[in-house]
């Protein structure tokens, strides 16, 4: 783990502060988040939590690279929690939510949300907003007053534009997996969205990756954050991950996948990842045929699919998932045990993600 300033020192910057080592060092003024860290059976705070928590509750900007899985959603939530309760206007006086969580993909926006919902504080309340949920009900529940906004860059300009949201309310901003947001396009509606956001804010942007598309990102938005890096810069799957590689010709692989499964363990858990979506459904369907339980995830299916797929991996009602890029990024299945890329994936990056689920 690394710790530095991002961008060159300045005269008069605080020096970086220590890390923490205990749950009760970071937030022993907060005896309400003790509590509610204790509920989920934390054993101790994670590398980049230990890092993140100074350096967020001292109010200072950061940058977190750091893989799927590492703790990094609670690192930037717990201090966005006490953001919003230490804000100097009271909170029926304002004018809108707090805090706001931009996330590439709709899969982990509803995960952030529902990390969110685990931690009961000052009755903070939440909304998730993105494209093919319920538009009006979305809007509906930011009226009635929420503190936390998670979103995809899509309906978050959506809703900015028809007046629904005003940016210069929040005070907290969060780009969770900037590099994916940048991979799929979403920049200008990143940039269009944030162009009134008030000058005094506090942001935080996480990613997997370090390239210049991010670099850049961070210079227009951040004010001499503190970075923090979890394991390598370069580019290079998750060092816990054994990786085989298997030479197949193409119309043998769905041989050599189906003789794969048929010789799994029963505790095993596996995400198949398929270039396209047609390979996806062929590949779910010949499952089903074989009488071989499993799920699908991809942008044919509905938002409500999707989710239940996704909850049944999670759970364990099944134990295969067969799945498009959709899935590559932000999704954090605990007791993942292997990952097979059907398909190689267009770039070296999206293998990266695949593989670090």
């Amino acid at each position: 783990i690394q710790i530095k300033r991002t961008f060159e020192e300045k005269p008069g910057l605080k020096p970086i502060p220590n890390p923490v080592l205990t749950f009760e060092q970071a937030f022993q003024n907060y005896p309400e988040i003790l509590q509610e860290i204790y509920k989920q059976d934390f054993k101790k705070p994670s590398p980049i939590q230990s890092q993140a928590w100074p350096v967020l509750l001292r109010g200072e900007d950061m940058i977190g690279i750091a893989q799927t899985g590492t703790g990094k959603t609670l690192a930037f939530l717990l201090p966005a929690l006490i953001h919003i309760d230490g804000q100097p206007t009271p909170r029926e006086e304002r004018e809108g939510p707090t805090v706001l969580i931009l996330a590439p993909t709709r899969e982990l926006a509803l995960q952030i949300d529902k990390e969110v919902s685990k931690y009961q504080y000052k009755g903070i309340k939440s909304v998730c907003l993105y494209g093919g949920g319920d538009r009006r009900e979305q809007i509906k529940v930011v009226s009635k007053g929420v503190d936390i906004v998670i979103a995809t860059p899509g309906r978050l300009n959506d809703l900015i534009l028809a007046r629904h949201l005003n940016i210069i309310n929040f005070s907290y901003i969060v780009l969770d997996e900037a590099d994916r947001m940048l991979d799929m396009g979403f920049e200008p509606q990143i940039r269009k969205s944030l162009f009134d956001v008030r000058p005094d804010r506090q942001t935080v942007m996480t990613s997997a990756t370090w390239p210049s598309g991010v670099r850049r990102l961070a210079e227009s938005y951040m004010k001499d954050p503190i970075q923090i890096n979890v394991g390598s810069l370069d580019l290079a799957a998750v060092h816990t991950v054994t990786q085989k590689i298997m030479f197949v010709e193409e119309d043998d692989k769905d041989e050599a996948l189906f003789e794969f499964i048929e010789n799994m363990d029963p505790n095993d858990k596996i995400i198949i990842f398929c270039g396209k979506k047609v390979t996806a459904r062929h590949i779910h369907t010949e499952l089903c045929l074989k009488g071989i339980e499993s799920q699908a995830l991809h942008g044919d299916r509905d938002q409500s699919d999707r989710e239940a797929a996704l909850e049944d991996m999670v759970n364990g009602s099944v134990n295969i998932l067969v799945a498009t890029d959709v899935a590559s990024r932000g999704i954090d299945i605990k007791d993942l045990t292997h990952v097979v890329n059907l398909d190689f994936p267009r770039n070296i990056e999206e293998y990266v993600h695949r593989v670090g689920r």
